[in-house]
């Protein structure tokens, strides 16, 4: 028979647990909680309690807080809550269920082997197949002298990735496939594309089981991970040994052997809405602890969510009681996990008081910026809701970076062949000014991309003008409708060379703008080897092939991802594409020429900007310093091939580096490979990108005698060795 503990009666703080070496404090706060009792269980997996600790109002509660000490409570007990309350009304929205098991909301480590999201949604006693939290303690880790880096935004090259889709597919060949641990073995990947960050899809503990019932029928499950409950926890299906309980030590093994290999970690975070979902979801933790506090309810019948998130709920994140504890949780997750940043999904429902007005100045948002610990964290903002609020440009707050929309949207156009979009693409490639600079923000506050997890993948972006997904078992009403794609002649797989040549070309020309802009560039994970979701543009339950990376595919096509690595290794060696302050067209002192210069079809003319049907963009972008090299850049997505004239530069000579229009390797040179170009023009082949690097003449009088050198040890090494 399983010990009973011997019991004082605690402290109201911290809330969660408190391990010391006399036990275990458990605090909670349930402002309306009558009777609460604490449950211990001596497993992950173990269906009933081997102890249950009611708690005495006069003992155990301090104003909000329940709370009471365990003596000598071993490491790895598992626990949850039953609170009573006030029935529901429309006037307090309460919804205590005495037979309900909650979680903590501030648990570091939860299970949910036992979980049934049905049981919790209905009436009755679920103790049996309840999510539970497990003692843990942050101490004990030895982090080497890691702390978050200090990566600059302006030299950020961002990667979304899906942890558990990262490796799951048997071609990552990992030993612990979808998992953290499984993350660590492909650093060496990461190291080779160049990227400076990962930014994480969802890796606080959600609720797999979250998603609809036609769904569900298909025996599909919560993918993406857009459904958090435990805020505070890593989520236990990406940990090797999670019955364990060891979630908070390989989350920490990732971010350690990430920041060995200089690169950053950004969190994907949810703070918009929680997995309990509307009035008829699941009893989790927070509707049976606080009630009518945690989320936006309506004025007149509390019982009634108000849901700006498509989810069924939306966080009252501007409560008092709510922003403490997510400022609370970003701020752990700084302190001891060492995370270097966080992108909030659909960040403007933080900016919704009571009754969903949007507030000027949220507490909420200015507590994360202006908190001590957050101080040098990077926070990007998806920064729109579901329900047509959209910020992008004016999310409250200074130092925040946005997910710029506007940004994916003019570029997918551009891509496409329409015509008269020039202006607006010419803004985005110099860091959209026009969003950020009034209010005295930098290129910086925009996040670059072209695609994202949510939505086609790059190499569906070019191959389907529709989006088939059918198999998320909602009849294709699921996902964006507004794609913006082109498919290139033919909807989806096709066997002519001639498309295929085209969307390759399509894909290295994406690449090729995303890297030129000015701002912060993001990639999506997989998109550098072409990989597809076969048309699926919302894959957000689709745990199995079509959305795991299949590794086959770097590969299959290895030429794509040299390019993507050959011009991330562009972007760094040029800090014209990585300043911090807007160009201006202004001429630079030291080089007696303008930061940027735009061009029209011939030499001295403008662009064609007020043409409707203009799809030729070319300009000429100064080095930073006297001794960089400049950039010639030539954009034709015209259906037209066209001879364009290169600006002489004084004691400067124009390098082929990108042609997206060539074979590999001929389509992006390597530095040490490039070869000075014999006349001053160059024919632009339809739908493709040119860049040209330049270097002074004598610093090409040194390439050369290098250039020599290097071929000679070559000739000297085959030589020796036959």
């Amino acid at each position: 028979m399983q010990k009973k503990y011997t019991l004082r009666s605690g402290n109201p703080y911290p809330h969660g647990i408190h391990v010391s070496d006399e036990g275990v404090n458990f605090s909670i706060s349930s402002r309306h909680a009558t009777y609460v009792e604490l449950l211990l269980f001596a497993r992950a997996d173990s269906p009933q309690p081997f102890q249950v600790i009611p708690l005495q109002k006069d003992k155990n509660h301090t104003f909000f807080s329940w709370h009471v000490f365990v003596e000598q409570l071993p490491l790895g007990t598992w626990y949850g809550w039953r609170i009573d309350g006030p029935s529901m009304t429309s006037e307090s929205g309460l919804r205590f269920d005495r037979e309900k098991l909650l979680l903590d909301p501030w648990a570091r480590a939860v299970s949910d082997k036992l979980w049934q999201r049905s049981a919790a949604c209905v009436p009755g006693n679920n103790v049996h197949c309840a999510m539970r939290a497990a003692v843990v303690t942050d101490n004990h880790y030895d982090w080497e002298g890691d702390t978050p880096l200090a990566i600059r935004s302006e030299k950020a090259i961002i990667y979304e990735l899906h942890v558990g889709g990262f490796t799951r597919h048997p071609s990552s060949k990992v030993k612990h496939p979808g998992t953290f641990a499984g993350l660590i073995e492909k650093i060496p990947y990461l190291q080779q594309l160049g990227i400076t960050h990962v930014e994480l899809l969802p890796v606080m503990a959600f609720d797999e089981q979250d998603v609809p019932p036609h769904t569900a029928d298909l025996g599909l499950k919560n993918y993406w991970g857009y459904s958090t409950h435990s805020f505070f926890s890593p989520h236990p299906g990406y940990c090797v040994t999670p019955e364990q309980a060891t979630h908070i030590r390989e989350f920490r093994d990732l971010v350690k052997a990430l920041h060995k290999a200089g690169i950053g970690v950004i969190m994907d975070v949810v703070f918009n809405h929680t997995s309990e979902a509307g009035a008829e979801g699941p009893v989790i933790n927070f509707k049976g602890i606080h009630g009518n506090t945690f989320y936006l309810t309506d004025s007149e019948d509390k019982r009634i969510f108000h849901d700006y998130t498509g989810c069924g709920n939306t966080v009252n994140a501007n409560h008092p009681l709510v922003s403490h504890f997510i400022v609370s949780s970003l701020e752990y997750w700084v302190r001891e996990m060492h995370v270097d940043g966080f992108r909030f999904d659909l960040a403007s429902a933080l900016a919704r008081g009571e009754g969903g007005r949007v507030m000027q100045d949220p507490p909420v948002v200015w507590g994360i910026e202006l908190s001590q610990q957050l101080a040098k964290t990077k926070l990007i903002a998806e920064a729109w809701d579901a329900s047509g609020l959209y910020q992008v440009g004016s999310f409250p707050g200074y130092r925040w970076g946005e997910w710029n929309g506007l940004y994916r949207d003019a570029m997918r156009r551009f891509l496409r062949g329409d015509g008269g979009v020039i202006n607006e693409v010419a803004t985005r490639l110099c860091g959209s000014s026009d969003l950020y600079e009034r209010q005295g923000r930098l290129p910086i506050s925009g996040i670059n991309f072209i695609t994202c997890h949510d939505g086609f993948t790059l190499n569906d972006l070019f191959s389907y003008n529709e989006k088939h997904n059918a198999a998320n078992g909602e009849q294709n009403r699921d996902g964006c409708n507004h794609n913006l794609s082109y498919n290139c002649g033919v909807e989806g797989p096709t066997n002519d060379a001639a498309i295929l040549a085209l969307r390759r070309k399509q894909a290295k020309n994406a690449f090729a703008l995303l890297l030129l802009s000015h701002g912060v560039p993001m990639l999506l994970a997989g998109d550098e080897f072409l990989h597809s979701q076969q048309g699926n543009n919302n894959c957000y339950c689709q745990d199995n092939e079509l959305s795991w990376l299949n590794w086959a595919d770097s590969e299959r096509n290895a030429d794509v991802l040299r390019f993507v690595q050959t011009m991330i290794k562009l972007r760094k060696r040029h800090p014209s594409l990585m300043r911090r302050n807007f160009l201006t067209g202004a001429i630079l002192e030291e080089r007696g020429i303008a930061d940027i210069t735009w061009h029209g079809l011939q030499p001295g003319q403008p662009p064609e900007w007020d043409n409707p049907g203009s799809r030729i963009l070319i300009f000429t972008l100064a080095g930073v310093g006297k001794n960089d090299a400049d950039l010639h850049v030539m954009l034709n997505m015209s259906d037209d091939k066209h001879k364009l004239h290169l600006p002489s530069i004084e004691e400067r000579t124009w390098c082929l580096a990108v042609d997206t229009s060539l074979n590999s390797p001929d389509d992006i040179i390597p530095l040490e490979l490039q070869k000075p170009l014999e006349q001053d023009v160059y024919w632009v082949d339809a739908r493709s990108v040119v860049i040209f690097e330049n270097i002074d003449h004598q610093q090409l009088h040194i390439k050369k005698n290098q250039s020599f050198f290097s071929k000679l040890v070559h000739m000297k090494l085959l030589e020796r060795h036959g």
